[in-house]
């Protein structure tokens, strides 16, 4: 009887902890994303170092006494110190401050340029993978001539032809660089069309760029912002190395290319004038796509449920 009675008391146990998991509240498709970000320490550091990058480029040259183009020729090529954290450059200026100026520049330019990318990639992608036939034929002649030509030559003689500056930088680099959100988008779009909800949609009347917008693109969002989190240190390099080539930021603007450009010449004698900004750099993109890969996982649907 003591037997069969414990046998009991764990059928009752086991019964009260499956009806706790069914009363549990759903969790949504983003709530379990950021669970599994935050689950996931390498994505989330890196977020957080992301984060604190982003804050101190807003707020640390507002808050510093010195001016990133004031020189000094009593402070030139200090090394770092409490004074000048950074050090100073061959010019006498603040490094601190024009590492975070260069920063906010940098990450401008990178945000910006990957995020219209993203759009206009994936409104031409969503477009050429839901009308198809002749629509379809005219935008991916149009992505394939462009994709034949190296998007770094474009961008350099669009800057030639344009000039220096964050506006004609991203402008430069949004020309070509919408092509592979475009086809990233258009082949999920083709996965896509042909769904229930879509025919649904359709039956209702709702108009063709509507259902694109709000029922098929919401549904790939995940795929896109991770594709965007990708796209962002590849956008960053790129304006680093334009600026490096001396076709981005106009002196005595500077960006994180700019202090690479005027720290290599003091590499041998002052090498922390170049280490510092392309410490910067290579810390800025190993984070993101150590995040890119954080969010791809966090929002594959396969994954959803198993933990």
């Amino acid at each position: 009887m003591a037997e069969i009675a414990k046998d009991r008391f764990k059928v009752i146990g086991k019964n009260t902890k499956s009806m706790e998991s069914i009363s549990r509240p759903n969790i949504g498709y983003w709530q379990d994303a950021w669970r599994r970000i935050c689950k996931n320490k390498i994505a989330f550091f890196s977020l957080c170092l992301i984060s604190i990058y982003i804050l101190l480029a807003i707020f640390a040259p507002m808050f510093s006494q010195y001016d990133y183009s004031t020189q000094s020729v009593e402070k030139m090529s200090q090394s770092p110190s409490s004074v000048h954290w950074f050090g100073t450059d061959a010019l006498g200026r603040d490094l601190w401050v024009r590492a975070w100026m260069g920063a906010r520049v940098s990450l401008t330019i990178g945000f910006a340029a990957s995020i219209i990318n993203a759009l206009v990639g994936s409104i031409m992608g969503g477009i050429s993978g839901f009308y198809g036939g002749k629509v379809d034929m005219l935008i991916q002649r149009v992505v394939d001539v462009l994709y034949g030509i190296p998007s770094m030559i474009v961008t350099i003689l669009l800057m030639v032809v344009i000039g220096n500056g964050v506006h004609c930088l991203i402008i430069a680099m949004c020309m070509v660089g919408w092509i592979g959100s475009c086809r990233f988008v258009r082949g999920e779009v083709l996965k896509l069309r042909e769904s229930d909800f879509v025919a649904a949609a359709r039956i209702l009347g709702v108009p063709d760029f509507v259902i694109i917008v709000k029922h098929i693109l919401p549904n790939i969002m995940g795929l896109i912002i991770t594709n965007l989190t990708m796209a962002i240190p590849g956008a960053i390099f790129q304006e680093a190395f334009l600026s490096y080539i001396g076709l981005g930021i106009k002196p005595p603007g500077c960006s994180w290319g700019v202090l690479a450009k005027e720290g290599i010449a003091q590499l041998r004698i002052h090498p922390y004038q170049v280490v510092i900004p392309a410490a910067l750099i290579c810390t800025t993109m190993l984070a993101l796509n150590l995040l890119g890969d954080g969010l791809r996982d966090a929002f594959d649907p396969k994954l959803r449920g198993t933990e």
